[in-house]
């Protein structure tokens, strides 16, 4: 048996170490914090379409065993630095999602999440697009809305179309799932996107993808023109969605809502809800600076950087090896 071997070789240790320097490099030279945050928190993500790993903690102060949540994203943990006056931060740090292998994902993975005060994420875009040209030496990056990179590869209106328009359009790409009918209309707008659109974008050169709907807003504040759409964006390129990023939302009781709302989605879907993070809501409620935030995924950067086609190719020890 060789599983003890790493399945990364010599030279992608060393393409790593480079694109993290490089990185560090970046944000030293914009004045912008590294920081530390907690992988365990009490609360997590409720998104339905993520899932955490959890734990027991027989050591708690409370004197009960209390489960412990290793983090999707550090996301709640830099907003509560950022409550706290750090000014603009970033952090390299392991992510741990609920989700098999493949090509693209382990996971367990290494997440670069930076926070810009005083930045919308048109800035941020801008800001993204540098790092990818000083990482990958891409050339700069083309941007489209979600709006309107649907009504150039599927003639749909993703804003205003009907169930009826995203099921006729996903007979006519041949996605041949089980029950379509019963998909939520987000679910059926992902999978025209993921299976449509994105094959198309970001071939030469990365593109943003911004103003997705409302209804996929996450942490994202609604724009302030066009109430039908989020202030977010993610970037693909060469087949990778590299990063996803929002005009942070600083609305504690919106952002319960919303919380709240994930679960009775995730209630009538029959997943487990999930523990809103208290911590973070009560950060938010002494007041989150004017911001905009980003998550990229340093594995995917470093398989583009290195022309690798597997995710194992750039992690020493995937979790079949762990």
């Amino acid at each position: 048996m060789q599983n003890w071997q790493p399945t990364a070789t010599h030279e992608a240790r060393v393409a790593r170490a480079e694109i993290l320097r490089t990185i560090r490099e970046f944000f030293h030279r914009k004045n912008v914090l590294e920081v530390e945050t907690p992988l365990l928190s009490k609360g997590t993500v409720t998104d339905e379409h993520l899932d955490a790993f959890y734990t027991a903690f027989n050591f708690d102060r409370s004197g009960k065993p209390t489960r412990l949540y290793l983090q999707t994203s550090p996301e709640y943990a830099m907003k509560r630095l950022l409550c706290a006056e750090s000014g603009s931060i970033y952090q390299i740090c392991k992510a741990f999602r609920h989700e098999g292998e493949g090509r693209w994902h382990n996971p367990e993975f290494t997440m670069l999440e930076w926070y810009r005060v005083g930045f919308d994420h048109f800035a941020l875009m801008d800001e993204v697009d540098a790092l990818l040209q000083e990482t990958l030496s891409t050339l700069p990056a083309d941007t489209m809305t979600y709006q309107d990179a649907f009504l150039t590869y599927l003639n749909i209106d993703p804003l205003s179309a009907s169930n009826d328009e995203l099921l006729g359009a996903m007979k006519q790409q041949g996605i041949d799932i089980h029950e379509p009918e019963n998909l939520s209309f987000d679910s059926k707008l992902q999978l025209l996107f993921s299976y449509v659109i994105e094959p198309q974008i970001g071939s030469d050169k990365p593109c943003f993808i911004y103003n997705f709907p409302a209804s996929q807003a996450a942490l994202a504040k609604l724009s302030a023109t066009d109430p039908r759409v989020a202030e977010r964006f993610e970037v693909y390129f060469k087949g990778a969605e590299l990063a996803n990023g929002f005009n942070e939302l600083s609305a504690a009781k919106e952002q319960r809502v919303r919380f709240e709302s994930d679960n009775e989605k995730r209630r009538a879907s029959g997943l487990v809800t999930k523990p809103i993070d208290e911590n973070f809501l009560n950060a938010l409620e002494v007041g989150l600076p004017l911001c905009a935030g980003v998550a990229l995924g340093v594995d995917r950067l470093l398989m583009l950087k290195t022309g690798a086609n597997h995710i194992n190719e750039v992690i020493n020890f995937t979790v079949s090896r762990a």
